[in-house]
């Protein structure tokens, strides 16, 4: 199908598909992080900091290809990388090939004894690395502003639930812990890979490093020398010691692995929001002139809590490309592993990166609603404090089972209220009305009381935030207040 004229003649940005993890919600900085023109010139500071380590262990390299390296690192013609990729067909010799342009007199030495995946996996490692710094202090802050709103709401009763059925109590405060909580043990994990990530180093075509150790005629020791000198320049404090022509792709697995685990925590925690704010508990943040509905202009829809479900869903699902990459690398490698790992991994942090902005934003806002929240406690509560009744009525001297056919029969006739009349819980007053009761009747406001059902949520909120959460923030405190001063 051909362009329209007027497509034709619009601006090319917009005639081409865009992702809209890019166009419409990444950081600038991951966006970044993934771009071409960061792709391109670690390539070429790679060529030059291998060209530098040959020179310094002997290999003859002068000063001014090194200085013509340097100088022209940011210096690439796209459009010549781009005729030389349509005329070859691969995209390192491309690049060599254009690299060797802007510098002829280091044209010769360019690349020398090195393998694709010398740029290309040592690259994609350093981006992998600075797409986790970028993540990390991302999902601390969340877990800092979850905490805040769990402080701040340690205290007021709130219905809790299992099956999605009222069970007994808990506090606002005690829930956002449990969203805090998972958001801890994926900081947890992603500084794990952070921590455990190394660099492909210079390990040649299948990972014997034959290549150097020929140019080094045969001198294991400097080829050694020479993989520490890459790794180190290149901010990597080890490299793996074993690898094929490319790094383990079990590398990509774990990374993956733990974002998508990052997905899962935020859909649950958006999915509780929007199950609250379907209840008026709470809302996330509404701007004053936000649109809820073009057809119903009452209606505050939870959409960030819904865009960050709708984008979790996918980053959940990314886990498989890693998984089915690595478990089908033949032997040393096959290349059915680049096509994939250019789409999954960028979507993966750029997902990742734009879900936990929202989720940010979200926490930093949530409104609460104090009232509707003990209207539904009081809703229920009666019904959760039966027990408390009897045991009550046992003290004043009552049989216990006599006391349970009793308050069955009352809970019964109260239930009936509010479920088939629409009714407010009228259990108390049943009780209050019933002789047999008598012995409690001026306990009964003291036995409803909501905190004493709430156990010890309170503690268990200052308890967490004191031994789990503060000591898991300290080390991103610097970046928690640059955040902050941004607003991000």
């Amino acid at each position: 199908m051909a362009l329209p004229a007027s497509a034709a003649a619009a601006d090319s940005l917009y005639t081409k598909y865009r992702s809209p993890l890019v166009s419409r919600y990444a950081s600038p900085e991951m966006a970044f992080n993934f771009s071409e023109f960061k792709k391109f010139t670690t390539w070429r500071r790679l060529w030059l900091l291998l060209a530098k380590s040959q020179k310094t262990l002997g290999l003859d390299i002068s000063d001014k290809q090194i200085e013509e390296m340097e100088a022209n690192v940011d210096n690439i013609d796209f459009k010549m990388a781009a005729e030389q990729e349509r005329r070859c067909r691969h995209d390192v010799m491309a690049h060599v090939h254009t690299f060797a342009a802007a510098c002829p007199t280091a044209a010769p030495i360019i690349h020398l004894g090195a393998t694709s995946c010398y740029v290309g996996d040592n690259t994609d490692l350093i981006v992998l690395r600075d797409g986790l710094d970028l993540i990390l202090p991302k999902v601390a802050r969340c877990v800092q502003r979850l905490a805040v709103f769990a402080e701040e709401y340690r205290s007021m009763p709130c219905l809790a639930y299992t099956h999605l059925q009222p069970a007994q109590l808990t506090t606002v405060g005690k829930r956002a812990c449990l969203w805090a909580a998972d958001l801890l043990m994926d900081l947890r994990n992603l500084r794990r890979n952070k921590e455990d990530l190394r660099f492909r180093g210079v390990k040649g075509t299948t990972g014997t490093q034959a290549s150097f150790l020929q140019l080094f005629n045969k001198d294991s020791e400097k080829v050694e020398l020479l993989d520490k000198l890459v790794t180190e320049g290149s901010g990597f404090t080890s490299s793996y010691l074993v690898t094929g022509q490319t790094y383990s792709r079990k590398v990509d697995v774990d990374i993956l692995s733990s974002l998508a685990s990052l997905g899962s925590s935020v859909y649950k925690i958006c999915s509780d929001i929007r199950l609250l704010a379907n209840f008026k508990e709470l809302e996330e943040p509404f701007e004053k002139e936000q649109i809820g509905s073009s057809a119903m202009p009452y209606k505050r829809n939870p959409m960030r809590s819904e865009r960050c479900c709708s984008l979790a869903r996918h980053l959940m699902s990314l886990i498989q490309d890693p998984l089915m990459t690595h478990s089908s690398q033949w032997m040393e490698r096959t290349l059915d592993d680049s096509a994939n790992r250019r789409v999954s991994l960028p979507e993966a942090f750029l997902t990742a990166d734009v879900i936990l902005g929202t989720l940010q934003n979200i926490s930093e806002g949530i409104v609460v609603y104090p009232k509707v929240i003990e209207r539904r406690v009081r809703l229920e509560l009666p019904f959760m404090a039966t027990e408390s009744f009897i045991m009550a009525m046992v003290k004043k001297g009552a049989n216990r089972q006599e006391c349970h056919e009793k308050i069955r029969v009352l809970s019964q006739q109260a239930g009936a209220a509010v479920k088939e009349h629409g009714l407010e819980n009228d259990l108390t007053d049943r009780i209050l009305a019933d002789p047999y009761f008598e012995p409690i009747h001026e306990q009964v406001t003291e036995i409803v009381e909501p905190k004493n059902f709430i156990g010890r949520s309170p503690e268990q909120v200052e308890k967490f935030l004191a031994q789990e959460v503060r000591p898991a923030l300290s080390e991103y405190s610097s970046q928690l207040q640059e955040l902050s001063m941004l607003n991000l």
